[in-house]
C-alpha cells in the first residue's frame, strides 16, 4: 500500500490519498476509483486483476498526460473488463464505453 500511495503522491498533491487502505483493495470487489483534485479524469485502481485477465491479455496503449507517459487499457478492454462484473457502476461505465466508442461484441 505504501508504494501505491507514494506513486499517487508523486503525481498529485492530495491529502485524501492517505484515506486509501489495504482493505479497500482486498474485499469481494477489490477496486477503488481515485479522482485527483483537478477532476479531469479518474483512475480505477484494481487489485487481483490477474484473477480475471492475464497481463498479456490486456489491450493497452500509451498516453501522455502533461509530462507523464502511462499505459492504459484501451476503451475496448475497459468495456470487456466492466461489462460483466457485479458492481452496478461498472455496468453503467461499460454501456457508456460501448456507446461512446461504438463497440460491439
Amino acid at each position: 500500500m505504501g508504494r501505491l500511495k507514494r506513486a499517487l503522491r508523486s503525481v498529485f498533491d492530495d491529502a485524501n490519498i492517505e484515506q486509501i487502505t489495504a482493505e479497500d483493495l482486498t474485499g469481494e470487489y477489490p477496486a477503488i476509483e481515485y479522482v485527483p483534485p483537478h477532476g479531469r479524469f479518474s483512475l480505477d485502481i484494481v487489485a487481483r486483476l490477474g484473477d480475471a485477465f492475464g497481463y498479456e491479455d490486456i489491450e493497452a496503449e500509451e498516453l501522455a498526460i502533461d509530462d507523464f507517459h502511462i499505459r492504459v487499457a484501451t476503451p475496448r478492454m475497459l468495456w470487456k473488463m466492466k461489462k460483466d462484473t457485479v458492481r452496478p457502476q461498472d455496468r453503467v461505465d461499460a454501456e457508456a464505453l460501448r456507446q461512446g466508442f461504438k463497440l460491439e461484441d
